[in-house]
C-alpha cells in the first residue's frame, strides 16, 4: 500500500471510469485493450472517483484521457511527465497516471522520463509502445527497430533504437514491467502492482498499430510463438519457458544463457524482482528473440523513499526552523526602502 493513499475501499464499477466520448482508434487497435484493463483496474482501487488524475502527451495513446471518466491533463508534447509531477506535489492524495507512447514519451518528452525515473516521483506511466509514430502517419520513433521502412526512413531506419525497460531501469526506476496488448489479465494485474508500489512505476505495452506496424510483436506475441519466445515472470519462481516448460534461464559469467531443462535436477535461475542490484534486471530487459525470450510481467520492483514524500518532508522541516511563518513576512523583515 502506498504511503500516501487513504483506503477508503469506495465501490466502483468499470463503467465509472467509460465516458460518452466516441472512441476514436483504429478498429483494431491495440489502445482499446489498455483501456479496458485501465478502466477496470481503476474500479478496483478503492479510490474515489475525484482522486485518480489521468495525464497524457500528445499521440494515438494520449487519446485515452478523453475516453477515462476522471480528472485529467490532455497536455502538450513530451510534457506529460512534467505535467504529473506538478500536480503530484500539488496535491500528494492524488492517484496519477501517465499515458504516452514510445514517440512521445522517448523522443521529445525523454528528458522527462528518465528525471522521473531518477527522482522517483510517485506516479504510474504507462507507456504505449508500438514503435511507429502513429497518429502523424508512420514516421520512425525512437524505438522503431534498424531496417523497419518508415515514411521517414523509406529505405529502413537505420538509427538503434531505444530499450524503453533499459532506459528506465538505467535511470533509477525501481519499478518496470512489460506486457503484450493480448494478455488483459497480465496487464490488469501490472497495473494493480504498481499502483501499490511507491514512487515511479514504469510499464511498457507492447501495443500493435494495425496501420504503420501491424504485427511489429507477432512473433512475441502470436498465439503460435507466445510460448516460446515470452518469459513470464513470477517473482520467486523458476525462469522457464517453452510449450513444454523445457527451457530455463542459467548464469553465464555477467550474461545470462538460455539453456535446455533436461531433467529435474537442472535448476534455472528464479526470479527475484526485489533485488536492490539493477544487473539481473537490466538482463532481462535486453533480451530479445530470437535468441531469447522476451521478458513480460514485473521485473524490477523494489521499495524506497519516493520524492513527492521527501519533497514535502522538507518543506515542513523549513517551516518548522524557519522564524518566518510567509513570504509577507520574510519580505517585511530587514532594511525596507519606499520609492516615490
Amino acid at each position: 500500500m502506498k504511503a500516501d493513499v487513504k483506503e477508503n475501499h469506495t465501490e466502483l464499477k468499470k463503467k465509472d471510469f467509460e465516458t460518452d466520448q466516441t472512441v476514436r482508434w483504429c478498429p483494431g487497435c491495440g489502445d482499446y485493450m489498455i483501456l479496458a484493463m485501465m478502466q477496470k483496474a481503476f474500479s478496483k482501487m478503492g479510490r474515489k472517483k475525484e482522486e485518480f488524475l489521468s495525464v497524457s502527451g500528445i499521440g494515438c495513446s494520449s487519446r485515452i484521457t478523453y475516453y477515462l471518466d476522471t480528472y485529467g491533463f490532455h497536455s502538450i508534447h513530451g510534457r506529460a511527465i512534467a505535467v504529473a509531477t506538478g500536480a503530484k506535489l500539488a496535491n500528494p492524495d492524488l492517484n496519477v497516471w501517465v499515458f504516452t507512447g514510445d514517440g512521445d514519451c522517448m523522443a521529445i518528452g525523454g528528458n522527462h522520463f528518465i528525471q522521473a525515473c531518477r527522482r522517483n516521483a510517485d506516479l504510474n506511466i504507462v507507456i504505449f509502445n508500438n514503435k511507429i509514430y502513429g497518429m502523424t502517419k508512420g514516421q520512425s520513433s525512437p524505438t522503431t527497430p534498424v531496417g523497419l521502412r518508415t515514411k521517414t526512413a523509406p529505405e529502413g531506419s537505420y538509427e538503434n533504437p531505444f530499450n524503453i525497460g533499459e532506459v528506465a531501469i538505467g535511470s533509477g526506476a525501481n519499478f518496470f514491467a512489460r506486457v503484450p496488448d493480448n494478455n488483459p489479465k497480465l496487464m490488469e494485474d501490472v497495473m494493480m502492482q504498481a499502483y501499490h508500489h511507491q514512487g515511479t512505476s514504469v510499464i511498457e505495452v507492447l501495443q500493435n498499430c494495425v496501420i504503420f506496424t501491424d504485427g511489429i510483436h507477432e512473433q512475441i506475441t502470436g498465439r503460435n510463438t507466445k510460448d516460446d519466445n515470452q518469459l513470464l515472470l513470477q517473482h520467486g519462481e523458476p525462469m522457464i519457458f517453452g510449450k513444454e516448460k523445457n527451457f530455463g534461464l542459467e548464469a553465464d559469467g555477467m550474461r545470462l544463457k538460455k539453456s535446455a531443462i533436461k531433467n529435474k535436477g537442472k535448476k534455472p535461475l528464479v526470479h527475484d524482482e526485489a533485488n536492490p542490484d539493477t544487473a539481473m534486471h537490466l538482463a532481462l530487459t535486453r533480451m530479445q528473440i530470437p535468441d531469447y525470450p522476451v521478458a513480460m510481467g514485473v521485473i524490477r520492483k523494489v521499495e524506497t523513499e519516493n520524492y513527492s514524500k521527501n519533497v514535502h518532508d522538507t518543506i515542513a522541516y523549513a517551516k518548522e526552523k524557519s522564524s518566518f511563518k510567509s513570504v509577507d513576512e520574510l519580505f517585511r523583515s530587514g532594511n525596507t526602502w519606499e520609492i516615490e
